[in-house]
């Protein structure tokens, strides 16, 4: 081995050295400041607030942050904050969480469960609750703030905490972005983001690079017929039929017109239409999910569910369908050179055989809009279950609860204690501590 190949090995060597040092440094800090971020944890979970709606919570976030003497700025795309942290020269990393919560009214039986009710936008009353784990990710954000305000000496650079409205709505990064995060702010070098999972153990990690999360359209069909009496049919156009056609023309989209190796979901999640048993009515009313990753397979799923509409209709001689495409949010790809740079960051901080690679999913983020916006992005699925919690459920063969179920929670403590340990130790990686 020729010298220079020493040097470099024992580089590396020291350097890994160093890594772990931090992380176990970081995780102690953590471990000492829990009681803390506990209780900022359950006083998130206790006042969820709808997407856009999140006027308190942006406030509290600020709030948190400008104790740590972070410049805020609120109200950006909504009830966006945005958090600059400065410690010399070097590059920019975001580090985002998203701070809406979900229309559902908590089960879990906890003494600090959510008992919120509020209007959503049809001005109906639900229940509200940090179903999907929005309340860990914000306090994750804060606990690696703490840190790093409090240990500027182990790195230098731009930390831009952002805390991002309407997630849930597929809409807030873009709000966020359309108000100027990337011009009335310095655009990133990294953006790193986590997200919880109900089937993954505390202390465990996910990460994959590429295609993690799909593209996700909702689509809204309305069938139009002509109503009438139930028993002289003949007079009529039954959009209900029209609807059930639909249907049934639909499930042969992702079999028969993408190709197999492409992923592709359509899902008809809701259908309404009628009455009463003897009326046949004017509309049917049909609520659709799209799935996809490719770009093209994306416009392909959109444009099959308008052609197999519009086609039933004509063949049926009834009205054209009104037919609408919302809340589409773009598919999230994970950077690979981000990825492959913090893989071994993530391993050396929480060990190997805790950083797991997980396998794509069909779901949405719109934290992909960073991305697309021209920013190497990486998220990682953070476990949020006691292990002992899943060897529960498996040994009554049942599946834990998931993400926006009732039912769900995370074990909070165990999982802050990783978040922000691995959060840290990525930060520490991409801003270095400049000579």
């Amino acid at each position: 081995m020729s010298w220079t190949c020493r040097w470099f090995a024992i580089a590396l060597l020291l350097c890994l050295h160093g890594q772990g040092a931090r992380a176990e440094e970081a995780r102690a800090w953590v471990e000492k400041n829990l009681p803390d971020l506990v209780k900022l944890y359950r006083d998130l979970h206790k006042a969820p607030e709808l997407s856009f709606h999140e006027e308190q919570t942006g406030k509290r976030l600020a709030e948190e942050l400008r104790l740590l003497g972070i410049p805020v700025t609120e109200k950006v795309g909504g009830f966006g904050v945005v958090g600059m942290l400065e410690n010399g020269k070097g590059p920019t990393l975001m580090l985002r969480t998203d701070t809406d919560a979900l229309p559902v009214v908590e089960q879990t039986g906890l003494v600090y469960a959510s008992n919120v009710k509020a209007k959503d936008d049809d001005d109906q009353e639900v229940g509200v609750m940090h179903a999907c784990g929005h309340d860990i990710h914000m306090t994750n954000l804060i606990g690696v703030a703490q840190y790093l305000a409090s240990h500027k000496d182990r790195w230098s650079g731009t930390v831009m905490f952002v805390c991002q409205p309407a997630e849930e709505r597929g809409s807030g990064a873009k709000a966020m972005l359309d108000d100027g995060l990337f011009t009335r702010f310095p655009k990133p070098d990294f953006a790193v983001a986590l997200h919880v999972d109900s089937t993954l153990g505390t202390g465990k990690i996910g990460i994959r690079e590429g295609y993690t999360l799909a593209n996700v359209d909702s689509v809204d069909v309305t069938m139009r017929g002509r109503g009438g009496h139930g028993a002289y049919p003949q007079t009529t156009i039954d959009p209900i039929v029209l609807a059930a056609r639909l249907v049934l023309d639909l499930q042969t989209v992702v079999s028969r017109e993408v190709s197999p190796t492409d992923p592709a979901v359509i899902t008809i999640g809701s259908i309404h239409g009628g009455t009463k048993h003897n009326v046949i009515g004017d509309e049917c009313h049909l609520q659709i999910t799209l799935r996809s990753y490719k770009p093209e397979v994306r416009d392909l799923l959109i444009e099959a569910v308008t052609r197999k509409a519009l086609a039933i209709a004509q063949g049926a001689k009834a009205p054209e369908p009104v037919i609408k495409v919302s809340e589409g949010t773009p598919a999230m790809f994970n950077d690979e050179e981000l990825t492959s740079r913090l893989l071994p960051v993530f391993q050396k901080a929480l060990g190997e055989e805790n950083v797991t690679t997980t396998e794509p999913s069909m779901g949405g983020e719109d934290f992909s809009r960073y991305g697309l916006a021209g920013v190497p992005i990486l998220m990682f699925r953070l476990g949020a279950v006691d292990p002992q919690r899943l060897a529960g459920f498996a040994r009554l063969k049942q599946e834990p609860p998931s993400l926006h179920s009732t039912l769900f929670y995370p074990d909070a403590e165990a999982t802050l204690v990783t978040g922000i340990t691995a959060t840290t130790a990525a930060v520490l990686d991409l801003l270095p501590k400049q000579p």
